[in-house]
């Protein structure tokens, strides 16, 4: 601790045992903490105890306090444990201290118990201080450890929580040196604080409380989860036959801490060997609860590559069994008969689950979603019913729109249940367009071509659910058009694509925003994967799709005319293929009137979003080399950057600091001026030709008045990117000649600031034209020279390191910590007057 803190803490801890004095701020005791914490993980406890006495003394004035605050409390308790963590620490503060704070006579027995935030530092104190031997056998002596049986149980679920994971650190860290592997607990030495804690884990197991079973196996799922020594097998041999007991109860209460547990377990590497008993009570959960309850365990089983291959099969049938009933319920071709060769539960409780309106949905969703998570698994050792899977989605499917034919009493029921059930579509959706990765293009052209069809066509179909049809149905065309595929084959999709591109015409004239805007970004994405198809082009261009588009750039709503901009960016990038639509010769004129259009977006649009899309499509244009951007592209560039300009959004200031950099490293790559290995090294005098052309065009555009104003910019993010730009093209153009030269035409080339920049700014917006070579402040930004030396002179390097730093670094010290907590109860001089 350094000196200067040393003399404030007397005052601070004066302060906090002062019970009249409050502190206004609790996150100043907080951070209190966190700097003792620090403190003592990097000097001695007990040489910062011994040289700040005002420390004990704080400790002893607040236990004598008759009503001191909770706040108070609680950190006097923290504090207490994180110096008693250490075990001379931990003899110096004396047993009848810690006692009188940890044991049955301190807080435990005083009103402020009722306190969540008192039971709270108590707890982690405790956990703190459990860091040696002394501070356990101290626990199990005084009464804490039940203490802590008790908080398991807290109202307060961060009071629980806490209590939980302290009674795990107190087992794990009580046995950490024991590894001797023995056949039971009883025969063998454990601590006995590790004994206390696993009597009480069996009873509560043995219990008929619930709430009890529940806190141990949460228990011991933390236990398991966190600790890997061999020890914990021993343990579980011990433990395993009351959890066994725990699955055959009917009903099963604990059910869900019981499939953490074995999540948890499954994942230790003790447990790992396909031997282990584990498996057995794992197929013993598999057998005994429902899908609704174990598909979590089937499914995160399934992703071990240590699971025996038998649990394995058997986990995969849990989670199809569902989607078995659902696809024998419906009437189907004879060639899917189902999923499954036989049940491994009893499938009346499937069935009895999906004809109640209560889970059938809920059942369906959580199996979708777990057979879509398997779907994106690189390792999975099962054979996975790829077909009869599909059917079954689709026939989900059918059955949410009334299209399936029930086949008998349950599919009765179930097309009653799932008819317009928005939560099954969408997860239903979601794993058609997953099962895509396994394309073919019969099963497309079948069943699933049909089903996105009618749920796209559909006027029932809900906003979102359409968003989830488009989505799925990308994902079916994209892996269509990557896969080999014959011409009939092609054919056939492009008669999809022109039933789809008819259906899109109506959306995009929905009269819900949220429609057209989902067409909108379908369409988006659509052209960007599949512009190479020649098919694909033809069909866009023969249909109303484009102009409707258009159109849609002066929708009344913001969000719509943002991915109308964005779409028609990426239509505009096929201007080559224009000109091959029917009845246009030339596609140049329509062309230039959508530039003019997004353009006249970015300077007048009154919402934020559009311009936003307009400017990311400008910076697409001119990395891809859109045809009007390379006929002149520093006037495009120049007409853009003066637009951004006068911009309020910090996210279109962003975007243009964006094409700004592109544009510069596109000219400078030219002009053979950027660092790249595959350039031939430029002679001196080329280089300096290619220097001054640089910096011609870079004036003519106005690249860096426009990248100075940005530097100045009150937005942090914009004016962080600016910098960045800034000395990369320092870095590039100046050089050390260039500083020779300027300093012997007597230009100053002292470092400056913000402010200086700002002056010359002004400066230059002030000039009509050119100012003749001289001081910078009278250079106008459209001379290279006056430029270059603004350039050289303004303190990127000071700016840079000045924008990264964090608002409150001057306030991170110890010292202004603790002359704040000083300041809020006014014994400062600066702070003595009253404010009001």
């Amino acid at each position: 601790m350094d000196r200067e803190c040393s003399q404030l803490l007397p005052s601070v801890c004066a302060v906090l045992a002062d019970s009249r004095q409050l502190v206004a701020d609790d996150t100043f005791l907080e951070k209190f903490l966190d700097w003792f914490k620090t403190l003592t993980e990097t000097e001695s406890s007990l040489l910062l105890l011994q040289e700040n006495p005002c420390l004990t003394e704080l400790i002893t004035c607040v236990l004598k306090l008759k009503d001191p605050s909770s706040s108070t409390l609680s950190f006097i308790l923290r504090l207490t444990g994180i110096f008693a963590a250490s075990e001379s620490c931990f003899q110096y503060l004396q047993r009848e201290l810690l006692i009188s704070l940890f044991g049955e006579v301190g807080p435990l027995s005083s009103a402020l118990w009722e306190e969540a935030s008192v039971r709270s530092g108590w707890v982690q104190g405790v956990h703190s201080m459990v860091q040696h031997q002394s501070a356990l056998h101290f626990l199990c002596n005084c009464g804490a450890i039940d203490v802590i049986f008790t908080m398991q149980g807290d109202p307060s679920l961060f009071v629980a929580s806490a209590a939980n994971q302290l009674l795990v650190h107190m087992l794990t860290f009580s046995l950490q040196s024991f590894q001797t592997k023995l056949v039971n607990i009883k025969d063998c030495d454990w601590p006995v604080c590790a004994q206390k804690l696993i009597v009480h884990i069996e009873e509560s197991l043995k219990s008929n409380s619930a709430s009890r079973i529940k806190q141990s196996l949460k228990l011991l799922t933390s236990m398991f989860g966190c600790c890997h020594d061999l020890w914990t097998e021993v343990l579980w041999s011990q433990l395993s036959e009351r959890i066994v007991y725990l699955l055959e109860e009917k009903p099963v209460h604990a059910w869900h801490s019981l499939v953490d547990l074995f999540l948890s377990m499954a994942r230790s590497p003790v447990f790992s060997c396909p031997e282990c008993s584990l498996w057995t009570s794992v197929t013993c959960a598999l057998e005994h609860l429902n899908p609704a309850q174990v598909g979590r365990l089937a499914v995160g089983v399934l992703k071990l590559q240590e699971c025996p291959q038998a649990v394995r099969i058997q986990a995969l049938s849990v989670l199809l069994q569902p989607m078995d009933c659902v696809l024998k319920a419906a009437s189907q071709p004879l060639e899917y008969p189902g999923l499954l060769n036989r049940s491994v539960n009893d499938s009346a409780t499937v069935e009895t689950l999906l004809s109640c309106r209560s889970s059938c949905a809920s059942l369906l969703c959580q199996t979708l979603a777990h057979l879509e998570e398997l779907r994106y698994l690189t390792y999975l050792p099962v054979d996975f019913p790829y077909i009869p899977l599909l059917q079954s989605v689709v026939t989900i499917l059918q059955f949410c729109i009334g299209l399936a034919t029930p086949a008998s009493c349950l599919g009765n029921k179930i097309s009653r249940i799932l008819i317009g059930c928005f939560r099954v579509q969408r997860s239903a959706l979601d794993i058609l367009g997953a099962l895509s990765h396994r394309e073919s293009h019969s099963v497309f052209m079948g069943s699933v071509s049909d089903i996105l069809l009618a749920y796209l066509k559909s006027p029932d179909t809900s906003p979102t659910v359409l968003k989830k049809s488009f989505q799925a149905t990308l994902k079916w065309l994209v892996r269509l058009s990557e896969a080999p595929s014959s011409r009939d084959h092609w054919q056939q999709t492009e008669q999809f694509l022109r039933d789809l591109f008819l259906v899109l015409q109506k959306r995009l004239c929905s009269p819900f925003w949220e429609v057209r805007d989902s067409a909108l970004e379908f369409l988006t994405l659509l052209v960007k994967h599949l512009r190479e198809k020649d098919g694909f082009r033809q069909v866009l261009f023969s249909s109303e799709v484009p102009k409707l588009t258009e159109d849609l750039l002066e929708d009344p709503e913001s969000y719509v005319r943002a991915s109308a901009v964005t779409a028609m960016g990426q239509l505009s990038l096929l201007t080559q293929l224009i000109s091959k639509m029917p009845g246009i010769e030339n596609g140049n004129g329509k062309e230039k009137s959508i530039v003019a259009q997004l353009q006249e977006i970015l300077s007048t649009d009154s919402e934020g979003f559009p311009r936003r899309a307009v400017i990311s499509v400008f910076i697409d244009w001119l990395k891809e080399g859109h045809p009007d951007v390379l006929k002149d592209t520093e006037q495009f560039v120049s007409s853009v950057l003066q637009a951004v300009n006068s911009d309020l959004d910090w996210e279109v200031k962003a975007g243009g600091l964006e094409l700004a950099e592109v544009f510069s490293a596109q000219t400078l790559g030219r002009l053979g001026l950027a660092a790249c290995p595959y350039a031939a090294v430029s002679s001196t005098a080329t280089r300096s030709t290619h220097l001054s052309e640089s910096l011609q065009i870079f004036c003519r555009v106005k690249l860096f008045e426009f990248l100075f104003g940005a530097l100045c910019d009150c937005d942090r993010p914009v004016a962080q990117k600016a910098c960045d730009i800034l000395i990369t093209l320092k870095a590039e153009l100046c050089e050390e000649s260039s500083l020779r030269e300027g300093t012997r035409a007597g230009l100053s080339t002292e470092a400056h600031g913000i402010a200086w920049l700002e002056e010359t700014l002004r400066r230059w917006s002030s000039c009509a034209e050119p100012c003749p070579r001289g001081d910078a402040d009278g250079a106008g930004s459209q001379d290279p020279n006056g430029v270059l030396l603004v350039l050289r002179t303004v303190d990127l390097e000071g700016l840079h390191r000045s924008l990264n730093r964090s608002s409150d670094h001057i306030e991170k010290s110890p010292q202004s910590l603790l002359q704040d907590i000083l300041a809020t109860v006014g014994t400062l001089e600066d702070n003595e007057a009253d404010c009001y």
